[in-house]
């Protein structure tokens, strides 16, 4: 083998070498510091966040029940509201329509609960015929209407409780 053949797998395998290692830095890296989470609603937000956020839009499903905080909506009496009576997001509205709820800890879900009981698509609450029915889908920690545990879809009266986690949904009318 000629001198430039030997130095040339020599640069080869310093290469490979070097990339190896700076791959292994950077899964330790990403393994220490992880994906960066941020809290929602809680101290001041950049001014760039805040563009960010006014650019979004909101998904169908949120846009569609229009969710509201604090009081019950002013929408005829004879629909449906979804409310939180226990839990971080205590007194909470959401309108019911024809969309189903979606209920979990995603950004994608309806009703975003942060509770480590609860998963990322928790359960679903939607219309079928002319009744409301729970459905888990299949969470870790389970979804329960009134004490019993919510295994397949279930209708959902008003007045009935809804608790996943330390939070608690009542279907009002």
């Amino acid at each position: 083998m000629s001198q430039l053949s030997i130095t040339l797998l020599r640069m080869g395998f310093l290469v490979l070498l070097w990339t190896l290692v700076l791959s292994a830095i950077a899964v330790l890296r990403a393994d220490l510091y992880g994906t960066r989470i941020t809290a929602r609603g809680r101290g001041r937000e950049s001014r760039r966040d805040a563009e960010a956020r006014a650019e979004k839009t909101a998904s169908p499903s949120r846009a569609a029940t229009g969710i509201r905080t604090g009081s019950i909506s002013t929408r005829e009496p004879s629909a449906a509201h979804l409310a939180v009576t226990s839990g971080p997001l205590k007194g909470t509205t959401i309108p019911l329509g024809a969309a189903p709820v979606l209920v979990g800890r995603a950004s994608t879900c309806t009703l975003v609960i942060d509770d480590d009981y609860c998963s990322a698509k928790h359960c679903r609450i939607y219309l079928e015929g002319d009744r409301w029915m729970v459905e888990d889908l299949g969470s870790t920690n389970g979804t329960y209407l009134g004490n019993q545990r919510v295994t397949d879809p279930v209708p959902f009266r008003a007045g009935d409780v809804v608790r996943i986690g330390a939070t608690a949904l009542e279907l009002r009318a």
